[in-house]
């Protein structure tokens, strides 16, 4: 299964599905690959203000969850081990830059924390994060 079906077999990742969809990145993240995806949970979209999601996924804020989406992946397949005991700035399909870091058994991407790693599909990975990054 490719990371949207992965994710859409999870019941934790309800919301980001929805999201996926309102912003039609559901093929792209389908795709070939390989895609890294900081994936919040619904625990994570849940600490939103109030409406938040639902304003985000009306067609008329589009663009702005479509950016908000684009934070969360990153190119290539990126295995938390892969951070362990550093820090790295990475390139996400937003064009912004995320820091991640592995210190003392955990792995942070900005100020989320990844609270379940290396969730494999066929055309990627999903970490699991317990907060929803906002751009810059």
């Amino acid at each position: 299964m490719n990371i949207v079906e992965t994710a859409a077999g999870n019941p934790a990742f309800s919301t980001l599905v929805t999201a996926l969809s309102a912003a039609n990145l559901t093929s792209a993240l389908g795709g070939t690959g390989p895609f890294t995806v900081f994936a919040p949970s619904n625990e994570a979209f849940a600490k939103l203000p109030a409406g938040t999601v639902d304003d985000l996924v009306l067609p008329a804020n589009k663009a702005k969850l479509t950016a908000i989406l684009k934070l969360h992946v990153v190119s290539g397949k990126h295995m938390a081990s892969e951070f362990t005991g550093k820090s790295s700035e990475i390139a996400t399909l937003g064009g912004e830059k995320v820091t991640v870091t592995g210190k003392d058994g955990s792995v942070h991407v900005g100020k989320a924390k990844v609270s379940s790693a290396d969730l494999g599909a066929s055309n990627g990975v999903i970490h699991v994060i317990d907060t929803v990054m906002m751009p810059a």
